[in-house]
């Protein structure tokens, strides 16, 4: 039976049919979108089964009595591929290279390797409402666990560069041999399986600073030994990037690994230089009066301030910091029994005038919280990205991403070689 009234797009995004769908562990719902943004090149048809599969269900979910044949689900394929849709921000019309995007969190790998020229052909994130805003702006909903082998079948081949912010997890036996059989248990495995695997021309690898010195530095060692030796990738010397060198006021330190096969004769690579230290928080903030729902209460900053010198006495950090307005923030990050941190700044207003809220009066110094907002603003994403989340998933979300213009400053030089060389 062939299709009596014509499916949009729009039917994708229901809210009834997308929330079932969430709930599968299956990846069609990923393979769908990922096949209407690859129809124009080869790797659509690694997705299109389960595309199939995806629309079928579709189908049948406006109308439930109708069994939905794959010449059907087909038909509303090929209709789909060709509904306009508004995505905030779309891959170019004509891509330089290819590229695949790992522990994708929001997107912030992407967003850099597209302001290049790049098409992201593969994406995999686990988060749910990170998988939410990444659809959101790029109209892709990623592939989930990328330690499963399903997961990992979807990858496509060809593409040049893998991008990955993996997770460091503790190597609990590494330096013992140094090579790829002391990675297994670690999500750096399944990054070192796929590049073993699909053999990209480049890639581009992001974590922690503290990764250099974990473990007295052999954990480092057993992922160059992985990646040099038994690999066989060029990869220069790891170096920590701090993202105010590169036009965003806060002071985020990053270990960047970026490596290149060694068929493509690479052995050289230098690391970029800094482009602007000139930002302060000031450049960032909100030129309109924010909620007051930002503004700590009176006793919430007497309780802050208290903390924390309970815990300076005693030799310890702690997890806030309030920052002048031509200063430069700490790394964004989230923790701390569930609260942001590094989120207070010290916005004195002109005329400030105390107002009531659920939590009391609101301080008389005008102390409030950074928006999330500001918080992407602080690793580099554009205005227009859309923020679909709560406050406090948007707060985790740009704490865990990439600072965008350290990520695309790091990737221009990597393009460059694979391109001058290839």
């Amino acid at each position: 039976m062939l299709l009596k009234e014509r499916i949009v797009i729009d039917d994708f995004g229901d809210k009834k049919f997308k929330i079932r769908l969430v709930e599968s562990d299956n990846n069609t719902e990923a393979a769908f979108t990922h096949f209407l943004h690859n129809h124009k090149n080869g790797v659509s048809k690694l997705y299109k089964p389960a595309a199939i599969e995806h629309v079928k269900k579709l189908i049948r979910y406006r109308d439930s009595d109708q069994l939905a044949s794959n010449e059907a689900a087909e038909e509303a394929l090929q209709h789909l591929i060709f509904e306009e849709t508004d995505i905030a921000f779309p891959a170019p019309k004509i891509p330089k290279f290819k590229f695949i995007d790992l522990f994708a969190g929001i997107g912030g790998f992407r967003l850099a390797f597209q302001n290049l020229g790049g098409k992201c052909v593969y994406t995999s994130e686990w988060d749910k409402y990170s998988k939410q805003t990444y659809r959101a702006n790029f109209g892709e909903v990623p592939f989930g666990d990328i330690t499963k082998p399903e997961t990992k079948s979807f990858i496509p081949d060809g593409f040049d560069v893998l991008c990955a912010g993996f997770p460091c997890q503790s190597f609990s036996i590494a330096g013992k041999r140094g090579g790829f059989e002391d990675t297994r248990g670690t999500l750096f495995f399944d990054v070192a399986e796929i590049i073993k695997k699909k053999q990209p021309k480049a890639f581009f690898l992001e974590n922690v600073k503290g990764l250099r010195s974990h473990d007295k530095g052999r954990t480092l060692e057993t992922i160059l030994n992985t990646l040099r030796n038994d690999l066989e990738y060029y990869v220069p010397e790891p170096q920590i990037i701090n993202a105010k060198e590169f036009g965003v006021p806060q002071n985020r330190e990053r270990i960047f690994i970026v490596g290149f096969r060694k068929d493509l004769g690479i052995t050289d690579f230098e690391y970029p230089k800094s482009t602007d230290k000139s930002k302060v928080l000031e450049d960032i903030l909100e030129k309109e009066e924010v909620s007051v729902k930002y503004y700590l209460s009176t006793t919430y900053v007497d309780t802050l301030r208290n903390h924390k010198a309970r815990h300076a006495s005693k030799g310890n950090g702690f997890g806030y910091e309030i920052i002048p307005n031509n200063g430069t923030a700490n790394a964004v990050v989230c923790g701390g029994m569930g609260r942001e941190r590094n989120l207070i700044l010290d916005n004195r207003l002109t005329n400030f005038n105390p107002v009531t809220n659920i939590t009391g009066e609101v301080n008389r110094e005008g102390i409030r919280k950074m928006t999330p907002r500001e918080w992407a603003r602080l690793q580099g994403f554009p205005e227009n990205f859309k923020i679909v989340v709560s406050d406090a998933q948007a707060y985790k979300q740009f704490g865990n991403s990439v600072a965008v213009p350290a990520i695309q400053a790091t990737g221009k030089e990597l393009i460059k070689l694979i391109t001058e060389r290839c």
